[in-house]
């Protein structure tokens, strides 16, 4: 039951957050860590629309891995949160990884 209680909320606050970067029409970048602290001439370099577009992307993959371990937390308990966890560290290691290039 634990698992299910982790996966559960991650999932939804993952897919919700993502939901709201994608539609957010660049509003949302002010939500990103660092972004906000940026001076407007630094803004500038970037493409907020797409920005919020592609880490609403993201962030929604990560939602569904979590949302499909509930899944599979039903059928083999334990098994789903762990192969979530693992997947949302991979997701994010290339989200960092994305990010750091486009601030080049």
């Amino acid at each position: 039951m634990f698992p299910l209680l982790m996966d559960l909320p991650m999932g939804l606050i993952s897919l919700l957050l993502g939901l709201y970067f994608f539609r957010s029409n660049g509003k949302a970048a002010s939500l990103l860590s660092g972004y906000n602290t940026k001076s407007v001439k630094e803004r500038e370099k970037f493409d907020e629309k797409e920005m919020c577009r592609c880490y609403g992307k993201k962030m929604i993959i990560m939602g569904i891995v979590f949302l499909f371990a509930v899944v599979i937390d039903l059928i083999q308990p334990g098994l789903g949160c762990t192969l979530a966890w693992c997947i949302w560290t991979v997701l994010f290691i290339l989200l960092l990884r994305d990010r750091a290039r486009r601030e080049k």
